[in-house]
């Protein structure tokens, strides 16, 4: 089954989990990334952990 959630491999900045959730939700990638930065600085860290789980769990688009 294909939910349409990958890593980019183009336009990332460390891992592509962000751009690639901007890309599924049709958001700004800037404005995600800020918005995971945030809110994992105000939740002391947690969602860090959901990013690295992200990161391994995800496939990377191909072109």
């Amino acid at each position: 089954m294909d939910n349409g959630l990958y890593r980019e491999t183009e336009g990332k900045m460390i891992a592509g989990v962000c751009a690639g959730l901007a890309r599924r939700l049709d958001l700004n990638v800037t404005g995600m990334r800020w918005l995971v930065a945030l809110v994992t600085i105000f939740l002391s860290g947690i969602p860090a952990l959901a990013y690295l789980v992200l990161w391994m769990v995800l496939k990377p688009r191909r072109p």
